[in-house]
Formats: structure tokens, sequence, C-alpha cells
């Protein structure tokens, strides 16, 4: 029960990494504000399953592009909760960009989503942070951020951006009380690559993946990231500041 009187905003929680963070974050103590990019109806649904294990949770929409609109959703987390303690960004999008061929709605959407998303919450949030004296944010990078991955340079380059910003926000954040960190995932079972994992199509390239995957498991359950996020947002991670951790079954640790 280490969050216990405590509030968390997870953007990207109604579903994958960050539906399994909302769910253990409210196992042990904290209330959740569960935050779709556009169907609240989704995050509403997250909420209610967190309630009916006995934990506190509400659900709220709003497309971290926007600023103004993240905004308002944390204010309205604010206003009903009175404080805000733990930030997860995990909303994001994730589109192959073949050089030449890359779709220029896709490009942007990745940068807005991927980059500027975090960006906005962060900006939004850390007002309210001060105002109890510190916090904890954890960003969803990737082991794309760190490694190149053929026709997806883009979402690699938004990647490894987070985990540049975060290193840099640190620099702000450490001084007043706010812990920044990331996590790097590798494969993690999820909504979004579930047609990689499923279809026919995809098989020469999930043999190439298991190819090269040391510890035997393609894919990471979303609650091997979770736990990893919960300890990053706990005390015991109190002197962390500016770190990414990599959590990739090994998949980046050679030929």
């Amino acid at each position: 029960m280490r969050f216990v009187n405590k509030v968390a905003i997870v953007t990207g929680g109604s579903q994958g990494i960050g539906a399994c963070i909302a769910k253990g974050l409210a196992q042990e103590g904290a209330t959740v504000a569960v935050m779709a990019s556009r169907d609240k109806a989704k995050a509403v649904r997250v909420a209610e399953e967190i309630v009916a294990i006995g934990g506190q949770a509400t659900g709220h929409a709003a497309d971290v592009r926007d600023p103004g609109e993240i905004r308002a959703a944390i204010a309205e987390v604010f206003a009903i909760q009175g404080r805000i303690d733990l930030l997860v960004n995990s909303a994001g999008v994730y589109y192959p960009t073949p050089i030449g061929e890359a779709d220029a709605a896709a490009v942007d959407r990745m940068i807005d989503t991927n980059l500027k998303g975090p960006f906005n919450a962060i900006s939004a949030v850390v007002p309210h942070m001060k105002g109890v004296s510190g916090g904890r944010i954890v960003n969803i990078a990737s082991v794309a951020g760190l490694m190149g991955i053929g026709r997806y340079s883009v979402y690699c380059s938004t990647k490894a951006a987070i985990i540049a910003m975060t290193r840099a926000m640190a620099l702000e954040l450490a001084p007043v009380g706010i812990n920044i960190n990331a996590i790097a995932p590798g494969n993690t079972a999820t909504p979004m690559n579930e047609d990689i994992r499923t279809s026919p199509a995809h098989k020469p390239m999930l043999d190439a993946m298991a190819a090269r995957t040391p510890s035997g498991r393609v894919y990471s359950d979303p609650e091997d990231i979770a736990k990893l996020a919960l300890y990053l947002l706990s005390d015991d991670a109190r002197a962390m500041h500016g770190s990414t951790v990599l959590i990739d079954e090994g998949f980046s640790a050679g030929l």
C-alpha cells in the first residue's frame, strides 16, 4: 500500500500498459484518474473495473496533443481531488514511416502524441505538484529510443526524445521535490501490437524478433512494465532523477 492518500493521473490509461499501471496504483491505495485520448467510455470502463475490486478511480478523456485540453482535464482532476501526486505518461501511437513513403499525417500524429503529449501533460501537472510539496512522474519511452528499427525512424526519434526530455526535465524538477524518470519497454503484449502477434502475414517479423530475444519471451506482459512503474512512482525510488530503465527481455543486449 505504497500510494495511500496519493492521487494519480495515467494518460493512455484505458488499455495496455497504462491500464495495468492504473490498476496497480489503485491496488496499492492511490486514487486514480484514468485518462483516455478521445473515448471517455473506455476510461470509465477501466475505472469501473478498479472500483469493482475495491479501488478508487474516475474516468476522463483528453487529447494530449492539445495543451488546452489536457490542462483542462488535469485541472478537473485537481478540482475534484484537491491534489495531484503522480503522473504517468503512457499515451502513444506507433506507425511505420518508411523513407520516401511515410504518411505526413502519421508523422505529425506520432510527434504530437509521443513527444508533445508528455510535454503538455507535465507542463499542466507540475504547478499542482508543487502545491503538494513534490510528486513523481514516469514517462513511457521504448527500447526503440535506444536502438534503430528499420521503417520506424520517426517512432524511434520520438522515444529517444522522451529519454532526453526526461533527463533535461530532471534538472528543473529535482530541486522542487519532483522525481521524473522513464521506462524503456521492449516488445510488450498490448492492443497496439495485437495484429503483429496474431496475423500470419507478420510471422516472419515475429520469427525475427524471437531469434534475437534471449529470454525466450518475445513479448513481456504489461504487468511486468507496471511493476517497474510502481517502483519508480514510490518513495523507494526517491534517489532516481532523469533515469531511463530498460526492460526488454534482453532484446537490445546484443546480436
